[in-house]
């Protein structure tokens, strides 16, 4: 009994010696993932808070490096090769800091391989690229330092940054078109070409303002494919790149057709769409 007395006791001090007191950090972690066409990207940082203080011009000096957050460095990463203010971004991940003025932020994305620390001087061969951009007052304070991906569309976004009252953005522009066109040269090239793969490159074709002649064709084969079982988000696609390619009349009769099936499917948001453009058309 006695020595199952002294265990438990052992047991007890070795547990007491391990535990920690947990407590919430005073600039939590952050983990933004978004994808922007078909790239990902990835930023990882702290935030820290206004806490009643002066943060530009005082807490983050004027001209001076910052780190861009707290904590370990702010690490922006990309799963394709980007561009900012014309200069490529190779996939991979950088540490991101920026200079700080009244009236611009100089933004700078740095590869050294490392996790933590501001260089007192930045090496010029670890300087990917480094752009600038005006930065704008906000009329109410924001608290917590921000950084967001805002603006997204398929060929890019906006890098932003927010915190007190000051707010900064930066464009990334993501390659794809390249990407995509060479998808579709791929599986248009290969023996089972799909009604789905079809109506894709149709509905980017359009999209993207690329031939619009070739759009029609795959658009219209989508929608053979599929005519034992028709689908009216084809056939709405259907009339607006007959509408692009100037066939009026065959933009109207697929119109018709998609918004008598999205009645059928009382499907209101198509129902919709296709009273809309045929409002615009002068058909309804």
């Amino acid at each position: 009994m006695k020595k199952l007395l002294l265990l438990f006791m052992a047991f007890a001090t070795i547990n007491a010696v391990n535990a920690q007191v947990k407590t919430p950090a005073p600039s939590p972690f952050s983990k933004i993932e978004q994808k922007v066409g078909l790239t990902d990207i990835t930023i990882e940082y702290s935030r820290p808070g206004v806490k009643g203080r002066t943060i530009f011009g005082d807490l983050v000096p004027y001209g001076k490096l910052w780190r861009t957050g707290a904590n370990a460095r702010t690490k922006i990463t990309f799963s394709t090769d980007v561009t900012i203010d014309g200069q490529t971004l190779k996939a991979g991940s950088y540490s991101i800091f920026t200079i700080p003025n009244a009236e611009s932020w100089e933004l700078i994305f740095y590869n050294d391989g490392k996790e933590s620390g501001t260089p007192d001087e930045l090496d010029p061969e670890h300087v990917a690229a480094k752009t600038s951009a005006k930065s704008y007052p906000v009329d109410f304070n924001v608290e917590t330092f921000t950084i967001d991906l805002n603006n997204i569309t398929n060929t890019g976004a906006r890098l932003e940054f927010i915190w007190e009252k000051t707010w900064v953005g930066f464009d990334i522009t993501v390659p794809t078109d390249a990407a995509v066109m060479a998808s579709i040269k791929d599986v248009m090239s290969g023996s089972s070409v799909s009604a789905q793969d079809y109506f894709s490159a149709a509905v980017y074709y359009l999209e993207a303002g690329h031939d619009i002649n070739q759009a029609v064709e795959w658009i219209d084969k989508a929608v053979d494919m599929t005519k034992d079982k028709p689908k009216f988000w084809f056939i709405h696609q259907q009339a607006l790149i007959h509408a692009k390619a100037g066939d009026k009349k065959g933009a109207i009769a697929a119109a018709k057709s998609s918004l008598a099936l999205a009645k059928e499917a009382k499907y209101d948001a198509f129902i919709k769409k296709n009273e809309d453009i045929l409002k615009e058309w002068g058909a309804l």
